[in-house]
Parts: C-alpha cells; sequence; structure tokens
C-alpha cells in the first residue's frame, strides 16, 4: 500500500508544478524509487491542458530521466568493478564486445523503447560494463528525449485516449523495440558493406 499511496500521492500533486513536477517525477522514477507511467501520465495531462508548452514539458522529463539515471549508473559502474574483479575478473565476453563495438546503441535503443520495456536493468548494464560517460548521458537523453516527445506529441493530439493506450499496450512497445534493433543492424550492415567494398576498389 506504501507504493500505491505515493504513486497516488505523486500523480495529484507533481501536475501542479508544471515541467518542474515532471522533472522531480522522472528523476525520481529513473533512481532509487520505480514509480511505473507515473512521469508518462503526467506528461499526458500536461501536454492535453497546454499543447504549445509539450516540448518544454518533454525537455523537463528528459533531464530529469538522465539526472535519475545518473545516480544508478555511477553505483553500478562501481560496484560492477568490484562484483567482477572478486568473481570472474572481467564482464562475459560477448556482452563486453557488444557494448564496447556499439556503445551508443546500447544506449539509445533501450532509453526510446516505451511501456512496458524494462528501462533500469539497461542502466545498471551500462554501468557495469563501462560506457563512457558521454556515451552514455548523450544516448540516454537522445533516446528519452525522443520518447516523451512522442508520448508528449500524442497527449497534445489525442488526450485521454492516449494515456488509456500507453497504460495497455504491450506488444507494440516490443515491436517498437524490436524495429529499432533490426533497422540498426541493417543500417550497420549497409554501412560495412559498403566500407568494404570501397577498401576493394581502391
Amino acid at each position: 500500500m506504501g507504493w500505491v499511496r505515493l504513486k497516488s500521492w505523486l500523480m495529484a500533486s507533481l501536475p501542479a508544478l508544471g515541467g518542474i513536477g515532471l522533472l522531480f517525477a522522472a528523476f525520481i522514477d529513473s533512481s532509487f524509487v520505480p514509480l511505473p507511467l507515473v512521469t508518462d501520465l503526467i506528461l499526458f495531462d500536461l501536454s492535453s491542458l497546454h499543447p504549445m508548452r509539450m516540448p518544454f514539458y518533454a525537455a523537463m522529463a528528459a533531464l530529469g530521466s538522465v539526472a535519475g539515471c545518473l545516480w544508478i549508473y555511477y553505483l553500478a559502474r562501481k560496484g560492477g568493478q568490484v562484483y567482477y574483479r572478486k568473481t570472474q575478473g572481467h564482464p562475459p565476453g560477448r556482452i563486453r564486445k557488444l557494448v564496447e563495438r556499439h556503445p551508443m546503441a546500447c544506449v539509445f535503443l533501450p532509453a526510446v523503447a516505451p511501456f512496458p520495456v524494462p528501462f533500469k536493468p539497461f542502466v545498471v548494464a551500462q554501468g557495469v560494463f563501462q560506457v563512457p560517460l558521454a556515451t552514455f548521458i548523450v544516448g540516454t537523453l537522445l533516446g528519452r528525449g525522443c520518447l516523451f516527445l512522442f508520448e508528449g506529441f500524442l497527449g497534445a493530439r489525442y488526450g485521454t485516449a492516449a494515456k488509456h493506450f500507453i497504460s495497455t499496450q504491450k506488444w507494440a512497445s516490443l515491436g517498437v523495440l524490436l524495429t529499432l534493433v533490426v533497422l540498426f543492424l541493417t543500417i550497420r550492415l549497409l554501412l560495412a558493406s559498403k566500407r568494404t567494398s570501397y577498401s576493394q576498389t581502391g
């Protein structure tokens, strides 16, 4: 009941603060207190009431999310070093290579994925596997910014119907994430193919 009451109180109190309330909600949810959909629903409400302010609301939500994620990132970065030094001495090979080869994609794709795709476990992994800080901040800001701009647009355009959609859809979110992954891999293959052909002709 404590979490339910906290969520209800935040949903009732933070919208009155406008963009600042969104920043606080996103920071809390992305750091130490999981509050699924609170930020999203507040963003829908505010964007529906004030469509012209939607970009500002989306920006505040993105900044708050990045700030909250930084706490998790730093804790995982320090704790992950100790854990792997004691157990394996280094991260698992495949995951380490994936992060080293595609650090921006490993940050951006989870950040842009909508509910119910879990986000915080990816933040923990990014800290554990030593994603560079600048890459982490830029990728998270871009991903969260795109997601919140999209949600803000839906809220400004469709209002209550958008809230109902984001609260009930599941497969659509997974479909979006898979589409982004396939698109990224396709682009990478095309670029690699062009580089190979260019080196052969050169």
